[in-house]
């Protein structure tokens, strides 16, 4: 019993990502949209961006556009390859509507925490603050069901912080501009959302 239960875990989130129904569909789907705002060109960046002055201007989209619109082809593949890592770690994890309700909080956490705690960043684009959140709130799950890889992911996950503030982006970040404070805020508004859920069991 003790050899099969890993390997059961191991293959049921391999079907998380290999088109188990709608969890397959819906990734593909996402990853998909994701890519397809690159056809905006710089013109829709610059219109779905978050952006102070637009959103004192009453632009209030932006909220929610900033977080799927990328920099360049390159930012926005990082990302989806990201959002595909994490589904096929967590998807199990949270029923839909729970991680609907995760990558909300962790977007309005966002939003909320450059609007008033971070008025220096003038624009922001891009998943990996949500994408953050997400994973703060596997992380929680995988503690709560007793799984010791949750904490080596809580310890990197706050390592990963740690360095961002104290040194700066990760080598492997590239020409990427990181804002730092909206992977802060995304791990708070993940973290918080989850804290109050139950992840489904093993």
């Amino acid at each position: 019993m003790g050899v099969r239960r890993p390997v059961t875990r191991v293959r049921a989130r391999l079907e998380s990502l290999n088109c188990d129904g709608v969890y397959g569909l819906a990734l593909l789907l996402v990853c998909l949209a994701l890519l397809s705002l690159l056809l905006t060109g710089e013109g829709g960046r610059l219109a779905l961006r978050y952006e102070r002055g637009a959103l004192a201007a009453g632009e209030a989209w932006r909220l929610v556009s900033a977080h799927l619109v990328h920099l360049n082809p390159r930012h926005a593949l990082v990302n989806v390859l990201g959002l595909a890592l994490l589904w096929v770690l967590f998807a199990r994890d949270y029923s839909p509507r729970q991680w609907l309700l995760i990558i909300i909080a962790a977007a309005l956490a966002i939003d909320a925490g450059l609007w008033l705690l971070d008025s220096t960043v003038r624009w922001y684009v891009g998943s990996s603050g949500v994408l953050h959140g997400v994973l703060a709130a596997g992380a929680l799950a995988w503690v709560r069901q007793g799984q010791k890889e949750g904490w080596l992911l809580v310890l990197g996950l706050a390592g990963k912080l740690a360095y961002e503030h104290w040194v700066g982006p990760l080598p492997l970040s590239g020409d990427i501009p990181v804002v730092r404070s909206a992977h802060l805020f995304g791990v708070l508004g993940g973290t918080l959302a989850a804290l109050p859920l139950r992840p489904r069991p093993l």
